[in-house]
C-alpha cells in the first residue's frame, strides 16, 4: 500500500483529501506545519507528498527544496495562488506538479495515481541493468538513475532525469512542449506548458557549458526542443 504525506494547515481540506485517498486504497498521514512535514518526509518511508505552499514555520517552497536535496519521490504542490511565478518557482525547485485551489478531490486522486504509476514504472525491477547512454561527454546511467557531465555527477530530480533521458534516446527528433508533457507526465498539457519550459531550463543549467548557446538541448523556435548529436 502506497503511503501519502499531506502537509496542509487547513485541517478540513487535509481531512477531505485524506478521506478520498484512503477510499482509493492509500495509507495517509497528515502534518499541519512545514517543519513537521519536512521531518516526516525525511525520516519516514512515504511514496508521494501533497504539499501546500502557505504553511506555518516553513513555507512549502523551502520544504520542497530540502526534500529534493535528499529524495526524488513525487511532490505535488497545492496553493490558492494562481500566479505563474509561484508555479514556475515550485517546478524549478523540483516539484512534479502544481494544483491550484479549489480543485476536486477526484482530480487530486487521479493525479496522485498518475504520478505514482509513473514513478513506480521508472524505478521498478523492469529496468534493464547497466543500461547507459553516452553522448559527447554526457553519461546517463538508466539503471542507477545517475547523470555525469564530463565525469562529474550532477543531481537530477525525477522528472528532469526522465526528460533528459527521453530526449537523449530520441536524438535529433523535434518534440513539441505538448508532446514532451504527455510523454513525461502522462497527462494532458492544457495550462501546463510552463512545466516543460522550467524543466528544460534546469536541465540546461546542469549539462550545458553555456546555457545561452546550448550544445545539447536545442530550442526550435515555434516548435519545441531536440537533443543534438
Amino acid at each position: 500500500m502506497s503511503k501519502i504525506l499531506i502537509v496542509e494547515d487547513e485541517i478540513s481540506i487535509a481531512e477531505l483529501e485524506k478521506d478520498y485517498l484512503e477510499l482509493s486504497g492509500f495509507d495517509v498521514v497528515i502534518e499541519e506545519t512545514g517543519d513537521a512535514g519536512l521531518n516526516t518526509a525525511l525520516h519516514e518511508n512515504v511514496d508521494l507528498i501533497i504539499l501546500d505552499l502557505m504553511l506555518p514555520n516553513m513555507d512549502g517552497f523551502e520544504v520542497c527544496k530540502k526534500i529534493r536535496e535528499v529524495k526524488d519521490i513525487p511532490i505535488l504542490l497545492v496553493s490558492a495562488k494562481k500566479e505563474d511565478i509561484d508555479k514556475i518557482r515550485g517546478l524549478g525547485l523540483g516539484a512534479d506538479d502544481y494544483i491550484t485551489k479549489p480543485f476536486s478531490p477526484s482530480e487530486l486522486v487521479a493525479r496522485v495515481k498518475a504520478h505514482l504509476a509513473r514513478y513506480e514504472r521508472l524505478v521498478g525491477s523492469g529496468v534493464k541493468k547497466n543500461e547507459i547512454i553516452e553522448i559527447r561527454g554526457i553519461k546517463i546511467d538508466k539503471t542507477a538513475r545517475r547523470v555525469y557531465v564530463n565525469g562529474e555527477e550532477k543531481t537530477f530530480t525525477t522528472k528532469e532525469f526522465d526528460l533528459l533521458t527521453f530526449l537523449a534516446e530520441n536524438p535529433n527528433h523535434v518534440f513539441t512542449k505538448e508532446e514532451l508533457f504527455s510523454k513525461i507526465w502522462d497527462m494532458e498539457s492544457v495550462g501546463d506548458i510552463a512545466t516543460v519550459t522550467v524543466h528544460i531550463k534546469k536541465i540546461r543549467e546542469k549539462i550545458e557549458f553555456n546555457t545561452s548557446k546550448p550544445q545539447y538541448i536545442e530550442t526550435i523556435w515555434g516548435v519545441g526542443y531536440r537533443f543534438k548529436v
